[in-house]
């Protein structure tokens, strides 16, 4: 159900409301005017313009869910930790892309049920489409979006137009939504990361002082730590711990 949302995400986003796919027969490149002012675009068509944005899907994927939250403080465990390479770049990912799925059902399902199905049944237009399936993604955004990182995008953006002024948060664009959003993200991944790195930088600081009274100044800290910080790791469970307290920092959708 995910993997067929995220296709037809990506063709409303190219889509607009004079894009139909009632016209019959496929043959490329045919273009019919309505009457009413309106002109439609065979499947074909659509179907290439599918293709071409699902190359903007990796971006949506970061910039619009809890990918960037959670990739973040997992690369600041590894470093805390004195990990190089272990877990690898791609096991990280795949963790986080899951995570981030489990995390972004509701809103993929509340998509899907108010805006994938009518447009697949042809109850609405792309363009209503478009604008209904934006919305629980505006609301999940703007629910981990700080008060302060939206002012200062607000700010910028009135900064080029003078007469610009939103009466609410449901008329800010998504141009403002998005930038203000990933700065949160960031924000909160490195708060979550800085504890993370204590418990870790307290082993290193005991290590080296226990080294450098036993006179051993020429051993690595780093490599005596190391297993203690894997043991105290695995000791608490981690793991479990991390994905659980991330996911939770999300709150209900």
């Amino acid at each position: 159900m995910i993997s067929r949302f995220l296709m037809l995400f990506a063709l409303l986003l190219f889509s607009s409301t004079g894009y139909s796919a009632d016209v019959a027969g496929i043959p490329a490149l045919t273009l019919v005017d309505n009457g009413n002012g309106s002109q439609s675009y065979t499947v074909t068509i659509q179907v290439l313009a599918l293709m071409t944005m699902l190359s903007f899907l990796p971006a949506i994927v970061m910039m619009m869910t809890s990918f960037t939250r959670i990739i973040v403080v997992f690369s600041i465990l590894r470093q805390a930790m004195g990990l190089q390479q272990t877990p690898s770049n791609q096991i990280l990912v795949g963790l986080a892309l899951f995570l981030s799925l489990f995390i972004m059902t509701p809103v993929f399902d509340e998509v899907y049920e108010k805006a994938a199905q009518p447009y697949m049944d042809e109850k609405i237009e792309a363009g209503v489409a478009l604008d209904l399936a934006l919305k629980p993604f505006r609301k999940f955004m703007l629910a981990q979006t700080r008060e302060t990182d939206m002012a200062i995008f607000l700010d910028l953006s009135k900064s080029g137009n003078n007469n610009v002024k939103y009466a609410s948060l449901d008329e800010v664009p998504m141009t403002v939504v998005i930038p203000a959003f990933v700065t949160s993200e960031l924000k909160t991944a490195f708060q979550i990361g800085f504890l993370l790195f204590i418990p870790f930088l307290i082993i290193d600081l005991v290590v080296a002082s226990v080294l450098m009274a036993m006179g051993m100044m020429m051993l690595s800290p780093l490599i005596v730590s190391l297993p203690f910080k894997i043991m105290l790791f695995v000791f608490v469970d981690g793991w479990a711990m991390i994905i659980g307290t991330v996911a939770a920092s999300f709150g209900t959708t």
